[in-house]
Order: structure tokens, then sequence, then C-alpha cells
């Protein structure tokens, strides 16, 4: 999908990838991520609207999230009942950031790609659902270095992908093969699988599929492992 596309969605309320609760898979594999550590910096590629990112936040931690679609972010705020302020980035001509005034909460609205680690620092934590998944295929390679470059050494990424039949469906969701996450991630990082849990329900069958999955797995810099 383009930039386009995404606010388009947004703008027309097609938002059925917005979980309305915390997820399944980042309520039981948190502390992969956090791993007893207080107060860490924790990114959120693609966030939307994540009711997550208060759960996190409310918990000490420091979140940065990142959508081209601003109505999601002040959505956020807005449903969260978090006071706010907007700021200009001027590293990014165009870009805005939403902080809460309680300054543990910065949401970035541009193109993903036009972030660095020289404008939101690194990062200790990312959650990755819905990011790598909607992602055009030709733009992951472009995806995942950018990721890695904005993880810190001690960074445990939780990267939930989805399986199916891609020959039923083209996506997006978009179906991330062994081999590719591998190609991506493998030569740097240590990638753990945790889980698959049953994620098919009637919006699945009616693009045609018979079955989906989602697939969560620890991400961690072999150096640190």
């Amino acid at each position: 999908m383009s930039s386009n596309d995404w606010i388009d969605k947004w703008e027309k309320k097609n938002i059925g990838f917005h979980e309305k609760n915390i997820h399944v898979l980042l309520s039981e594999f948190v502390e992969e991520m956090v791993n007893k550590r207080a107060q860490i910096r924790i990114f959120f590629p693609l966030c939307g609207k994540a009711v997550d990112m208060k759960w996190l936040a409310d918990m000490g931690h420091s979140i940065v999230g990142v959508d081209v679609s601003e109505i999601g972010l002040k959505e956020f705020f807005e449903e969260q009942n978090i006071s706010y302020v907007e700021e200009t980035l001027p590293q990014i001509p165009g870009a805005k950031v939403f902080k809460s005034t309680s300054g543990n909460i910065s949401l970035y609205c541009c193109n993903i790609y036009d972030l660095s680690s020289s404008i939101i620092g690194k990062f200790s934590g990312i959650w990755d659902r819905g990011a790598m998944v909607a992602i055009n295929p030709q733009e992951r390679e472009r995806y995942a270095k950018l990721i890695l470059t904005l993880m810190e050494n001690d960074c445990r990424y939780l990267l939930v992908t989805c399986a199916y039949n891609p020959k039923l469906f083209r996506g997006p969701p978009f179906y991330v093969s062994d081999a590719t996450r591998e190609s991506l991630l493998g030569p740097t990082c240590n990638v753990t699988f945790l889980k698959t849990i049953d994620s098919f329900t009637d919006t699945q069958k009616n693009w045609g599929l018979d079955y989906y999955e989602d697939n969560i797995y620890l991400v961690t810099f072999k150096s640190s492992s």
C-alpha cells in the first residue's frame, strides 16, 4: 500500500486492522520485550491508535510511534483521554509530532522512512504488529534496515507476522515467509519463535482463505544474546 492508500483507509474509517484491546500476544509476551527493565524506550512502527501504547506507557516506559495519518494519532490521544501538544518537525518538511503533556508518549506523523536514529533515537524495545506485514514486499529490505538502525544493542524486538496460503490472497496484510524473515534479520539477529495462534475469523474467510495464523518472534542482536 502507498502512503495515500493508508491515509485513505483512516479517512474512510476502513480500519479493521485496529484492535480495541491489548493484543493477546503482547499481553502474553511483554516480559520477553521488557526483560525486567524499567522505563525503557519502546518503538511502535505504523502505530495508528494502538491501545497497547498507553498500556506500556502506564507501566512507566517511554513510547515513540510513527504513522503517516494524523487521524489515528489524534484519535489515540483523544480516546485515551491523554492531553497532548502538536509540534512541527524541522528536520522533516511537513512532518508533525504529537506529544503527551506528561512527556512519555511521542507520535510522529510522517513517512516512516523519513525517520532516523538522529531524529528519534534508538530503542530497547520494539512492538511490530501490523507493520512489517503492511509494508509493500518490495520495500521490506528498506524497512528492515531502518528498524535495525533504531535498535539499541540490548533491544528486544517482538515481531508478529501472519501465515496463510498466499496463492489465495495477495494481502495486505502480506505473507512473510520464513526464508524472507531470515534473509532480512538473520544475518545480524537471532530470531526466536515464541508462539503461533489461530486468528482465523469471518474477515479472513471473506478474503478467500481457509486458515490464518499469527506468529510471534523475539528478535535480538547476535552480539547481545
